[in-house]
């Protein structure tokens, strides 16, 4: 029994020894934690201290900073006004010192007016004296001369008016006289200086042309079978084929330059190529008149290169290039106004003018007469119209207008452009008025036959002497062919006076096309 007691005591004790040892830690424990928290609260008061007083120093610099700030801003104040009030005394000083100058002035002109006052007064009673003295001599003059004022002064300006007259007569007498020979003399110089600087070789434009063939038998290949080719090349081309026995020729007859000149080429073309039927003389017509368009074109380019005209519409080059195939009495226009220009640039030059401008005006003033025979009017107004619509100056525009007096002249170039014409025209052999007559009388057949309804294009051939009108065959059947030859007969009859008769023939060909395919 004893055993387990002691072994139950040693327990007790044990566990009241381990109970006694846990309290007694545990109170330790909380002794270390209490003076621990002692210790974090006593830094943290003198952290709190810390940081207060240097927030304390923190405030105070800033107060420092912001105190140094306004006395430094307040002090510039200061200055600035102290600166304003120095000026503002400154200028008080001023403008004291100009009133006191202005007050000065004021009575030094007081005193300046009041002197003019008694000089005015002075004058006024000398003037009286002398009005008094004048009037008192005036009639003694009157007293001794016999007349009176009026009679006088009559007298002096009928006397004075009769020497002037005849000393202003004689004056101008002689100014007229040496201006006359000076200005003959001087235009005499210029005129003879730009005809001698610009001479140019006029050929009279003739109504025929021939081309040549290689051989005889080529003009049997022209003529065709039943003469159905040189049916054809006429009424394409609108001229007459002679084929006479002149060896290796044939003579192409028209009175309008560019109808010859497409017969011509087309002519060349074909005897060439070799292929000649009416199916082919027909396409070659139609692309030679393409060409001939670029042609002319072209001339009016080289005209216009050639006088150094610059910047002038196409369209007006075309019109200027259309002036190599009209003539005027013979005289190719396009040569013509080629003269001119060259005339007008000599005569400006001499009289120190524009001559650039003169050289055009020069070379446009019958640009007219390539659409005068489609408007109506003449062709130095029809050319003034055609300028203006192509943006070209007034003073050109006036020049053309003017060079045969239609219109009145605003400049000295219209002058130069009526005189270089005159002195292009007059030139013996370059004109001639029958050949003229004649080509007018040609042109006049033709707008006859074109003023019927129905006519597609007329052509005037054998001198004058037939009309082949070719109609639409859509709008005038048979009958009325033969209606419409004698209308254009009679219109002919009417209207104009040739000698013998004219032959009016109606072409109306009718064509069926079809196509095998």
């Amino acid at each position: 029994m004893m055993p387990i007691w002691g072994t139950i005591a040693t327990a007790i004790v044990c566990l009241v020894a381990g109970f006694v040892s846990r309290l007694l830690l545990g109170r330790y424990r909380s002794i270390g934690t209490e003076h621990k928290a002692r210790q974090l609260l006593k830094e943290a008061k003198r952290e709190a201290d810390t940081l207060r007083k240097e927030a304390n120093l923190i405030a105070k610099d800033e107060m420092i900073k912001l105190r140094d700030e306004f006395e430094k801003s307040t002090k510039d104040k200061r200055k600035e006004l102290t600166d304003l009030e120095h000026r503002i005394s400154q200028r008080e000083m001023n403008l004291e010192r100009k009133v006191a100058m202005l007050d000065k002035k004021e009575l030094s002109l007081d005193e300046k007016l009041q002197d003019l006052e008694k000089r005015s007064q002075k004058l006024e009673e000398d003037g009286e004296h002398l009005e008094k003295l004048v009037v008192e001599e005036r009639e003694k003059l009157q007293r001794i001369a016999g007349m009176t004022r009026d009679q006088a002064r009559i007298e002096l300006l009928a006397r004075t008016e009769k020497e002037i007259q005849g000393e202003v007569g004689s004056l101008i007498r002689r100014l007229q006289e040496e201006a006359k020979e000076t200005a003959e003399r001087e235009a005499a110089k210029i005129v003879a200086l730009a005809i001698q600087r610009s001479a140019v070789n006029h050929s009279n434009e003739i109504m025929t042309c021939s081309v040549a063939l290689p051989n005889d038998d080529m003009k049997g290949r022209i003529i065709g079978r039943d003469g159905r080719n040189i049916r054809a090349l006429e009424a394409a081309t609108g001229v007459n084929l002679l084929i006479d026995d002149t060896p290796e020729a044939v003579v192409i007859s028209g009175f309008d330059p560019i109808r010859r000149e497409t017969a011509r080429q087309v002519l060349e073309q074909l005897i060439a190529d070799g292929r000649i039927h009416p199916a082919r003389i027909e396409e070659v017509v139609t692309r030679i008149q393409e060409t001939m368009a670029e042609s002319i074109l072209r001339t009016g380019e080289e005209a216009a290169f050639e006088l150094d005209v610059q910047r002038a519409d196409p369209e007006l080059l075309r019109m200027l290039g259309r002036l190599k195939f009209r003539t005027s009495y013979t005289q190719n226009i396009l040569q013509h106004s080629i003269e001119v220009g060259h005339l007008m640039g000599t005569m400006a030059a001499e009289l120190h003018l524009d001559g650039v401008l003169a050289k055009r005006i020069g070379v446009f003033h019958d640009i007219g007469k390539a659409t005068d025979h489609e408007v109506e009017g003449s062709h130095a107004i029809i050319g003034a119209d055609l300028l203006r619509r192509h943006g070209e100056p007034q003073l050109l525009v006036n020049a053309v207008a003017a060079h045969h007096e239609e219109v009145e002249p605003e400049s000295v170039y219209a002058i130069l452009c009526a005189a270089a014409d005159s002195i292009s025209g007059s030139r013996p052999g370059a004109r001639s008025q029958t050949t003229d007559i004649y080509l007018k009388r040609l042109e006049k057949l033709e707008t006859v036959a074109n003023s019927f309804t129905g006519v597609s294009r007329s052509y005037a051939i054998q001198a004058g002497r037939e009309v082949r009108v070719i109609v639409e065959p859509d709008t005038v059947d048979d009958s009325q062919a033969m209606s419409l030859a004698r209308s254009i007969s009679r219109k002919i009859e009417e209207e104009l006076k040739y000698p013998g008769q004219i032959r009016i023939t109606v072409i109306r060909e009718t064509r069926c096309i079809e196509y095998a395919r």
